[in-house]
């Protein structure tokens, strides 16, 4: 059990960044990707002391959208965006994908072996099923507002990358408190994320297409 535990745990928000990685036409170099996980990992640390400042308690947890949603944006803004490797609108999606899920994994960790008076079996299902998608939903949103920024240096967008991604993630840590409601929403947000995903998916699809009627030309 403790092995399936662990599996459950490390092996969902892998298994979403690997679809996220393989979804791109035009793949992203591995250590740039693997660089990014790890940063998510590192912004745990000081996450985890803004969070301790400024939730007192569970009520609060709608705070945590706000510090730990500014700092996936950082490693967007400061690390990737100057990156050669970042040519394209999806790769936003990918690597914001990418640092939320670096960043859910050891969040999950910390979370599911916590805990002794709890089932770390159930906890790890609930938050598969749950927070993991939230996080990866929230990196899609800030990727997609992230990329239509660095791609058309539009304002808006770059507020929108960061703004969207602590409302959805707020709304959903407040909902945790009335029963089963913040599933609903979660769902509303994850076909909210496909719809943007999708939309850069096509884009690439028209790319691939045009680059390949230069080849023949």
């Amino acid at each position: 059990m403790i092995n399936l535990t662990l599996l459950i745990t490390i092996g969902v928000p892998l298994f979403i960044v690997f679809v996220i990685i393989y979804s791109d036409k035009f793949r992203e170099p591995t250590d740039l990707v693997i660089k990014t996980f790890f940063a998510g990992i590192i912004i745990c640390f000081p996450a985890a002391e803004l969070n301790h400042l400024i939730i007192p308690s569970y009520e609060y947890s709608y705070r945590a959208g706000l510090t730990e949603e500014v700092l996936k944006f950082l490693v967007l803004y400061f690390y990737i965006r100057p990156k050669s490797a970042f040519n394209e609108p999806m790769d936003a999606i990918v690597y914001g994908v990418t640092v939320s899920l670096g960043f859910a994994t050891f969040e999950n960790i910390t979370y599911v072996y916590s805990y002794p008076d709890m089932d770390s079996f159930s906890l790890s299902i609930l938050r598969a099923v749950s927070a993991i998608p939230m996080h990866a939903t929230c990196g899609i949103v800030m990727g997609y507002f992230f990329g239509l920024y660095a791609f058309t240096n539009s304002r808006q967008f770059l507020i929108k990358s960061l703004v969207f991604p602590i409302a959805i993630h707020a709304t959903y840590n407040f909902l945790t408190q009335y029963d089963f409601f913040f599933l609903y929403f979660l769902v509303a947000v994850m076909v909210y994320a496909r719809g943007l995903h999708s939309e850069f998916a096509d884009l690439q699809i028209q790319r691939a297409k045009e680059d390949q009627e230069k080849a023949i030309k």
